[in-house]
């Protein structure tokens, strides 16, 4: 057997005691994916946080790992599934700012998951008419500035904001806790075809993985890393939602939370991050609009007048500078000139890009606008 890259980067997922945390940082100090897999033991215990345990672990894992995403490939090629290594162009950048962000992610659909407006809808799943009449109506108001609607396909809240993003012509993509085989809840599945023609279906899991009640955490950070804001319909003080919702603001997003009556069950999560200057409170999307800035025309200034006027952080400084010096320039290469990792680097790249000052180009390219 010869591996393929992609079957590196599956099998990866797959290796014991290996989290992405520690696969990212794998990936970094061996200086690719494929060679965690030819590299010594010996080398492998001196890399930070991996040691004679994990470094066992990864050794005794490996084929098995590798046999598993070679009957992975075979499925996502049938199925028609994209699957998006974290170093890859299309692999959702404002992820590769959450450490804890995915090392692989396999999605089924047509829209950007790069769009330049992105907005996260989360909340209970046994949400009120309340609930789902003020969802469905911010969606709507929401529609004018086209962004795409995320969520979890769950009951409630999350199935609502799908609904309502379809209805509204909106791209939607769902987040979801299992294998692309197994989609749950199965109840679902009629508005799964539709999102993956206007949107896409988007999971960590590969095939044969089930919605097991741990997997429900990891599918909220995505959901939380992906946006620009998310908005909280209703939540009890309890519950998935607002450990999503604490993930968005831990993760620098803004939080958005819809106010209930006092003493509402579903209300109460909503009232008490607003309560304790954890959440915006808004009553129509123009709350959002304003708090984003959508509603200002921004006129994309001139490179030089860029640099200017905005704000540089002196590693931000250095990638600048480097690009100055080049017509254009390779992801990896920076890698190389800065000394950075590479994650640090696509999270830099991504900043100066939403401020304007590059922009990305095929072929992991980056270049000054």
């Amino acid at each position: 057997m010869n591996p393929s890259q992609l079957q590196y980067q599956i099998a990866l997922t797959h290796l014991s005691e290996i989290g992405s945390v520690t696969a990212k940082n794998l990936v970094s100090y061996c200086g690719g994916v494929k060679e965690i897999f030819t590299t010594k033991k010996t080398t492998l215990e001196k890399i930070p946080n991996i040691g004679a345990i994990r470094a066992n672990a990864i050794l005794q894992s490996k084929d098995e790992a590798l046999k598993t995403a070679e009957a992975e490939i075979k499925f996502i090629e049938k199925n028609n599934i994209t699957p998006l290594f974290y170093t890859e162009d299309k692999f959702p950048k404002r992820l590769l700012q959450c450490a804890d962000s995915p090392v692989l992610l396999y999605y089924k659909g047509n829209a950007d998951l790069n769009a330049r407006k992105i907005i996260s809808i989360v909340g209970t799943r046994r949400t009120t008419e309340y609930g789902k009449t003020q969802c469905e109506k911010i969606i709507e108001q929401l529609s004018a500035y086209h962004p795409l609607i995320v969520s979890g396909l769950a009951f409630g809240v999350d199935i609502t904001a799908h609904k309502a993003a379809l209805k509204n012509n909106l791209e939607t993509v769902g987040v979801v806790a299992n294998g692309m085989d197994k989609m749950y809840p199965s109840q679902h599945l009629k508005y799964v075809k539709q999102m993956v023609d206007c949107g896409g279906v988007l999971t960590e899991y590969g095939f044969g993985e089930v919605a097991n009640k741990e997997n429900f955490p990891q599918r909220n950070r995505i959901v939380a890393g992906m946006c620009d804001a998310l908005i909280l319909i209703e939540t009890a003080i309890k519950g998935g939602a607002m450990i999503t919702a604490k993930l968005a603001d831990s993760y620098n997003r803004d939080v958005f939370a819809l106010p209930g009556k006092v003493g509402d069950t579903y209300s109460e999560g909503c009232n008490y991050l607003i309560k304790n200057n954890q959440a915006i409170l808004f009553e129509n999307a123009d709350d959002i609009i304003k708090q984003m800035m959508w509603d200002i025309e921004q006129q994309k200034p001139s490179p030089k007048q860029a640099l200017l006027f905005v704000d540089l952080d002196e590693q931000e400084k250095i990638i600048v500078e480097i690009l100055q010096q080049h017509q254009q320039i390779n992801i990896d290469d920076l890698v190389i000139k800065t000394n950075l990792s590479h994650t640090t680097i696509a999270g830099l790249l991504l900043q100066l890009e939403l401020k304007n000052i590059i922009k990305a180009l095929p072929g992991k390219l980056f270049k000054i606008i």
